[in-house]
C-alpha cells in the first residue's frame, strides 16, 4: 500500500500505519467508573474566581488529571501525550468538550487549590457505594482503618511547606487512613514536612470515620503507632463507637519497669522461645481522663496489653552480661486474647506496603506544583485513583481469568497499571459503533471484559 519501512528488526520491517492502535485501553474503564460517581456534579458546581463559565469544565480538566495518575503519571506535560489521538481520550474519560492543555491543566489546578477537598471525599465514598464495593473485615470480624504518616521526599525544591521530615530528609509529611484487608484509601490529608503526626489528627479522625461509615456497616478497628498515643484521639473514638489499637508511647517507662511489673503481677502467659529468651505477654486496665467533643472529661478504664522480651543469650548463643529487656505496649477497647490483639497490630504494618504503591507504582511522591494547596488537591485525586486502580485489581482476582504465579489476596497497583491500564486495543468505526478489539495473544483480555461488565 506504499506504506514507507521505516526500520527492520531481523524478519520484521517497522512501518507506520493509519490503524488506531490504543496504549491505554484501561482509561475507558476509569473514565465509565468515574462518570458513575458525583465527581464531575460537584467539581462543576465550584466557580472559579474571574472565570464564572470556563470554556473547559472543571469536571474535564479534574477527570484528564485522574487519568493521568491512572497511568502512574503525575506531570502535567504527560497530557501532551493524549494529543495524538484526541478523540479516543475525549470518549474514553467521558470529557465534555476537549482536553485541556498542559497550560490550563497547570492554570486550573491552582486555581481550583484545595476547595474541592469535601466534594472528592464525597465522591469517594460514593464510589463505593455505586460500584457495589464494600471494604472487606478481617477474620476476627473487624473492618481496620489503619492511619499512618509517610513522608514524601521533595528536597532540593523550594516549593510552598516543603520543611524537614522527621525520615531526614526535605518533604511533606502527609497523613493518610486505609480501609478494609485490602488496603482502599477512605483519607488523606497534605501536611508540611515539619508538621507533627498527632497536630491535627483528631479532626482528621472525625472525617475519616464519617467517611468510612459511609463506605461500611462493619464494626470499624482504629489502628495507629505510638506517636497517635493521645486521649484526644481515644474521645474520638469513644464518640464515635470505633473500637482502637493504638501502640503507647511509654514516655517515662522504662522496659524494666515493665519486666519488673510482668514478675510483681504474676504474669500467666510467660514463654521460652529459645534458651536465653523469656517472653512476658498479660494486660492490665489503667484509668484514663478522655475528652470528648462536647466538652467534658471523663474517666475511662482503658485497656493495656504488654508484650515483654528479656534475653540472656543473645541469638548467637552469646551469654549477656547484663540482660536486655524490650517492652511494647498498646491501649485498647478489644476483648481477644494478647496474642491475637498483638498479631492484629503487626498486621497494620501493612500500611507500608500501600505508602509504596502509591509512591513508587503511580509515581505520588514529589508533586508537581509548587504550591501548598494545589500539591493537596493532586493528593486527593491520587487517592481517587489510587482507589479505582484498587477496585480493579481486586475484581480481577475474584475469578481464574488471569496468570497469578501464586495465590494472592490483593493485587499490587503496579501490577493492574501495567496489564489493565496499558492494554492495546484496535479501535475500529463499524455500523455507527465504536469497538475496542483485544488480541488474541493478550492474556488478560477475559478479565478486562469481565470487569468493563462488572463496573460499566
Amino acid at each position: 500500500m506504499g506504506t514507507k519501512v521505516r526500520a527492520k528488526i531481523g524478519n520484521f520491517e517497522v512501518v507506520f500505519g493509519n490503524e488506531r492502535i490504543l496504549p491505554t485501553t484501561g482509561l475507558a474503564l476509569v473514565g465509565r467508573m468515574i462518570d458513575k460517581s458525583k465527581l464531575v456534579q460537584l467539581s462543576d458546581q465550584l466557580v472559579i474566581p474571574k472565570r464564572p463559565q470556563p470554556y473547559i469544565k472543571n469536571s474535564d480538566v479534574i477527570k484528564t488529571y485522574i487519568g493521568l495518575l491512572a497511568q502512574g503519571k503525575t506531570d502535567y506535560e504527560c497530557v501532551n501525550e493524549m494529543m495524538d489521538d484526541p478523540e479516543y481520550y475525549i470518549d474514553a474519560l467521558g470529557l465534555s468538550r476537549s482536553i485541556p492543555s498542559e497550560a490550563t491543566l497547570r492554570q486550573r489546578m491552582d486555581a481550583i487549590g484545595d476547595r474541592l477537598r469535601t466534594p472528592i471525599l464525597r465522591t469517594n465514598a460514593s464510589m463505593f457505594i455505586s460500584s457495589g464495593v464494600k471494604p472487606t473485615a478481617n477474620t476476627q470480624g473487624f473492618v481496620p482503618i489503619d492511619v499512618d504518616v509517610s513522608p514524601f521526599d521533595n528536597s532540593d525544591t523550594k516549593k510552598e511547606g516543603v520543611s524537614r521530615t522527621y525520615a531526614g530528609y526535605d518533604g511533606y509529611a502527609p497523613n493518610f487512613a486505609y480501609i478494609g484487608t485490602e488496603g482502599y484509601m477512605v483519607n488523606a490529608e497534605l501536611r508540611e514536612g515539619k508538621h507533627h503526626c498527632q497536630k491535627g489528627t483528631a479532626d482528621f479522625l472525625w472525617e475519616t470515620f464519617h467517611y468510612a461509615k459511609q463506605m461500611t456497616d462493619g464494626n470499624l478497628l482504629l489502628r495507629m503507632d505510638a506517636g497517635n498515643d493521645s486521649a484526644e484521639n481515644i474521645g474520638v473514638c469513644f464518640d464515635n463507637n470505633v473500637d482502637f489499637l493504638i501502640k503507647r508511647n511509654m514516655r517515662n517507662e522504662t522496659p524494666e519497669w515493665w519486666r519488673f511489673g510482668a514478675v510483681l503481677m504474676d504474669c500467666q502467659n510467660v514463654t521460652h522461645p529459645r534458651e536465653g529468651k523469656t517472653v512476658y505477654i498479660g494486660s492490665i486496665f489503667r484509668t484514663l481522663d478522655v475528652p470528648h467533643a462536647d466538652g467534658r472529661v471523663t474517666k475511662e478504664r482503658i485497656r493495656v496489653v504488654y508484650e515483654v522480651t528479656e534475653r540472656t543469650i543473645d541469638k548467637q548463643g552469646q551469654m549477656m552480661l547484663i540482660p536486655t529487656v524490650d517492652a511494647n505496649t498498646w491501649h485498647t477497647t478489644l476483648e481477644l486474647p494478647e496474642e491475637e490483639i498483638i498479631a492484629l497490630y503487626h498486621t497494620h504494618a501493612q500500611c507500608e506496603q500501600y505508602h509504596s504503591e502509591l509512591k513508587s507504582d503511580m509515581g505520588v511522591e514529589r508533586l508537581p506544583s509548587g504550591k501548598f494547596a494545589t500539591n493537596a488537591l493532586v493528593l486527593e485525586l491520587a487517592m481517587v485513583a489510587y482507589n479505582l486502580l484498587r477496585m480493579t485489581g481486586q475484581e480481577s482476582l475474584k475469578y481464574p481469568d488471569t496468570p497469578l504465579k501464586r495465590p494472592v489476596k490483593r493485587r499490587r497497583i503496579s501490577t493492574v497499571i501495567k496489564h489493565l491500564m496499558f492494554m492495546a486495543a484496535h479501535l475500529t468505526l463499524h455500523a455507527r459503533k465504536k469497538r475496542l478489539a483485544l488480541g488474541r495473544s493478550n492474556t488478560w483480555r477475559w478479565a478486562f471484559a469481565r470487569l468493563c461488565r462488572r463496573f460499566a
